[in-house]
């Protein structure tokens, strides 16, 4: 069974952490990229794509401690 790319923003936030209010901040503000990061479906419900939140995850750079 393959893994679910695009969710809706309930989910990613159980998914990620981040509350509802801040994953559409970042919608809505830009942070996440429309068309890569997130989409509006068929519907006109947003979808968070999953796979491109692990790679914006893992973009920032880390110090060690």
């Amino acid at each position: 069974m393959s893994t679910v790319r695009w969710v809706t923003i309930n989910r990613a936030a159980e998914l990620t952490g981040y509350t509802v209010d801040a994953i559409k901040h970042k919608v809505k503000g830009g942070v996440w990229a429309q068309g890569k990061l997130w989409r509006k479906a068929p519907d006109g419900r947003i979808l968070i794509n999953l796979e491109e939140f692990d790679r914006w995850a893992e973009s920032a750079p880390q110090e060690a401690a």
